[in-house]
């Protein structure tokens, strides 16, 4: 979508008409494809405006009961479907948190997030887009209080023995 001697992006010279920013399903995946929405916002904002940058959307969890497997995208989800596997508790319930798209095979892979007859998108609007480069300004930025109160706000607190 450019030229060779232009950095200007030509939205009609696209070769391809969509973008699809896939990372691991926990925070950490977030906050990267934060950094990634910040870049086309400020570099190629066309792109989202035009409809054409995507994100995937892997699964977290794999609950299997014998031969019955399914997968969850939230912990809500996992806690449904563990009851509904298993009304008497977690008995002989195998729960697979995926810790990231390299915990899956290239099977399970392509199944959840890759295979279009099945994979699930969310289009990045420009609105999507604006509060990414606002929460990666402010994260990056040179104040420490509204910093401060985002990570209080938005962290997941843990008990860690060390």
């Amino acid at each position: 979508g450019t030229e060779e001697d232009s950095k200007e992006l030509n939205v009609e010279k696209l070769r391809y008409h969509k973008i699809i920013i896939m990372t691991d399903a926990d925070v950490d995946g977030s906050h990267i494809a934060t950094l990634i929405l910040t870049f086309f916002f400020r570099y190629m904002r066309e792109l989202i405006e035009n409809g054409y940058v995507y994100v995937a959307t892997p699964p977290l969890y794999l609950i299997r009961k014998g031969k019955d497997e399914k997968y969850c995208w939230s912990d809500e989800e996992r806690n449904i479907v563990v009851k509904e596997m298993s009304p008497d508790g977690e008995k002989g319930v195998h729960i697979q948190r995926y810790k990231g798209l390299g915990e899956m095979n290239a099977e399970q892979l392509w199944n959840t997030t890759m295979d279009p007859a099945f994979r699930t998108l969310r289009q990045v609007t420009i609105e999507n887009a604006t509060e990414a480069d606002r929460v990666f300004s402010m994260l990056m930025g040179d104040e420490v209080p509204p910093r401060r109160e985002f990570i209080e706000k938005n962290a997941k607190y843990a008990n860690i023995d060390a």
